[in-house]
């Protein structure tokens, strides 16, 4: 029973998001629906509360304003100052600026704590000069696809906080186990665009003109305000003096006061780079609404646990567990997003880690990263409606070419296991 309601329900959203329908509304529509034919709930009543709760937290906040810090980079030109720094250190490298993408997710992943955040600044950022210099919009829509997600595996990571409480796990501990992976996920994205470069070369743009060092030096001074911008938004977290939200304000004065600085701002970039990112924001968040709700509906006629249940009656081993797993919160991500992933699980999968003898801080990581695929994977990879928002590509245009970085991730999580090391050497070394 609990198969053929899942290919329903998939069934489902494919045939109302290819009708045309917002996301939003169309996933809405599904889990209403879901919630109608297979629970005693009342949909509408139950709709409301999880639309408003989902949206009213205050954690939320640090989204639109990320957003906003960015559209203010991108109005006043400052990204065009960032691409002017990077450049002449990249164009000995095969892809050359298509690697700006994985940098700049990298740095902002440590910023942000969110797949979306990162994915929309750096994409508000990046993809208008790409274009504008002649690289090829597919590679650049797959490298910030995967690189955006960066954002939950680099700390500070929201999907980190809710597993440590739920498996009563270190989050500081997991906060470092994160740091060796997402650098070794960032190098393979990397290894990937200039793999792809190398193979293409004819598609990227010949660089200008080569620079000495002194005139690399000298271009790189346009890196300096977008670093001091990174640099006090990250420095107010780690420092302690702002959580992330707190820190997400700071980066958007940060930007206004950096234009005013150059002379780039006036009352019409303010008000363009408000107005762009309030309509990002809500396209956004009318997506995560329709996604909390339809969590709802997919908790309430007990999919997840059922799935999870029925993994731990096959007794596997810890390799093959790993393998099932895998593929079991890939396919659970095509409709649910990550925290409820964590939460609607982690109760009836976390005594069976244990029994086969998995560290539950390296299981955390690894949670972490399928999370991560799951972000790129249709008809719910939240990445990928980001994207479409932004390019008005469609779903599938975006996901195939986010397709090569999610491979990326499966080699990662290949690594992570063969050397389990990656994860818990740091940690080790704390004393907590």
């Amino acid at each position: 029973m609990d198969l053929w309601i899942t290919l329903l329900l998939i069934v489902a959203i494919f045939a109302v998001l290819g009708s045309g329908v917002w996301i939003g509304i169309a996933i809405l529509g599904v889990a209403w629906g879901a919630m109608e034919l297979f629970t005693d709930r009342v949909a509408g009543e139950s709709m409301a509360l999880t639309v408003w709760g989902s949206l009213s937290s205050w954690t939320l906040t640090a989204l639109p304003l990320f957003i906003w810090m960015g559209e203010i980079l991108l109005k006043s030109r400052l990204s065009e100052g960032m691409f002017r720094g990077l450049a002449p250190w990249l164009q000995r490298l095969p892809g050359r600026l298509l690697h700006v993408n994985v940098i700049g997710c990298t740095i902002f992943a440590a910023v942000s704590g969110s797949s979306a955040a990162t994915c929309a600044t750096i994409g508000k950022i990046s993809l208008p000069e790409l274009a504008r210099r002649g690289y090829p919009e597919s590679i650049a829509i797959g490298s910030l696809a995967g690189a955006g997600t960066l954002g939950l595996l680099i700390p500070p990571s929201i999907i980190m906080i809710v597993y440590g409480v739920t498996a009563d796990v270190s989050i500081g501990k997991l906060f470092i186990g994160g740091v060796l992976p997402g650098i070794l996920l960032a190098a393979l994205f990397m290894g990937y665009v200039a793999f792809w470069g190398w193979r293409h070369r004819d598609q990227i743009p010949v660089p200008e003109h080569r620079l000495d060092l002194h005139a690399k030096l000298v271009e790189s001074r346009h890196l300096v305000p977008v670093v001091l911008l990174i640099g006090a938004v990250l420095g107010s977290i780690y420092a302690g003096f702002a959580t992330a939200t707190e820190a997400a304000a700071v980066g958007v004065v940060g930007a206004l006061i950096l234009a005013a600085c150059q002379r780039t701002l006036s009352w019409q970039t303010f008000r363009d780079s408000l107005m762009s990112a309030t309509r990002l924001y809500c396209m956004i968040a009318l997506i995560l609404a329709g996604s909390s709700f339809l969590t709802l509906a997919m908790g309430f006629i007990g999919l997840p646990r059922n799935l999870a249940e029925w993994i731990v009656s096959l007794q596997l081993s810890p390799f093959m567990l790993i393998v099932v797993l895998t593929v079991f919160f890939i396919l659970l991500g095509c409709f649910l997003d990550g925290i409820s992933m964590v939460v609607l699980t982690m109760a009836v999968l976390l005594p069976t880690i244990q029994a086969v003898g998995i560290d539950l801080l390296w299981f955390g990581v690894f949670i972490v990263i399928v999370v991560e695929m799951a972000q790129i994977t249709p008809p719910v990879g939240f990445n990928l409606f980001v994207l479409q928002g932004m390019t008005r590509r469609n779903i599938t245009y975006i996901a195939w070419a986010a397709f090569p970085f999610f491979l990326m991730m499966v080699v990662a999580v290949l690594l992570i296991w063969t050397f389990p090391g990656l994860v818990t050497y740091l940690p080790a070394q704390m004393k907590m």
